[in-house]
């Protein structure tokens, strides 16, 4: 089983964020050695820029150069992953780190139940509660909806926004941050990268989305609450600040 997180240096909201090292090692790090506690994982940096390269490389872990060009966190997983024996690949985010590794392996149970179910999923994500400090309003943090349990007890995503989701016009259910790291057999991580991006994918700026519009099934776990993903200085000072207590 291989876990790629995909690094760029580029972010529009946090420059440079892999590389912030407020807490005495890089972000990437931290990321990386939450990933490496895994059972079974081998672990690998697809990047696209040097200063990442070199700093994953200083702290003893592997990492890959990709094509710059790429658009999605998916697609530098999918060539950083091209031919690999790994039977599955897990995507997990480089902006997520204080993702445990029972999530992580939640994650890649869920996947190897869908995968044999009776309507196999395309791929497979994670979900949560809201934690205390997060705001179900702010657009940097995608919402999920989902299905009610299949006959084999497993939650598919109906959809994911970053506007509110279910809108509270009354009694139901409370929203479900989605955590944004994915599950793919090594066939369907290259087919998601070969498909066509979609109307819908586009205007929320979520990858995901790609995978339900063309039709096919992502399966859900849900996970106790984590703090959310890094996206502004604002996350990451308060990220810094845990990591002090």
């Amino acid at each position: 089983m291989l876990i790629v997180i995909p690094a760029r240096h580029a972010s529009v909201r946090l420059p440079g964020k892999p590389l912030l090292a407020e807490t005495g090692k890089p972000l990437i790090q931290h990321v990386y050695e939450a990933a490496a506690r895994v059972r079974g994982a081998t672990v690998l940096v697809a990047t696209d820029d040097a200063r990442i390269e070199r700093a994953v490389l200083g702290f003893g872990g592997a990492a890959v150069m990709t094509d710059p060009g790429h658009s999605t966190g998916s697609a530098r997983v999918a060539e950083a992953a091209a031919g690999t024996p790994a039977r599955i690949i897990v995507n997990v985010q480089g902006d997520e780190p204080e993702l445990e590794p029972a999530a992580i392996e939640t994650l890649i149970e869920t996947h190897e139940r869908a995968q044999a179910s009776a309507r196999p999923a395309f791929a497979s994500t994670l979900v949560s509660a809201f934690p205390q400090d997060a705001d179900p309003d702010d657009p940097d943090t995608v919402k999920a909806v989902l299905s009610e349990p299949d006959e084999d007890g497993l939650r598919s995503a109906l959809y994911f926004s970053r506007s509110r989701l279910p809108f509270p016009r009354g009694e139901g259910a409370a929203p479900l941050l989605h955590i944004g790291s994915y599950a793919f057999s090594a066939e369907t991580l290259q087919a998601f990268a070969r498909l066509p991006r979609t109307p819908l994918e586009r205007t929320e700026s979520l990858e995901q989305l790609r995978i339900l519009e063309h039709g096919h099934r992502i399966a859900a776990a849900i996970v106790p609450p984590a703090a959310p993903g890094i996206d502004t200085p604002a996350d990451y000072a308060r990220f810094v600040a845990r990591q002090r207590r």
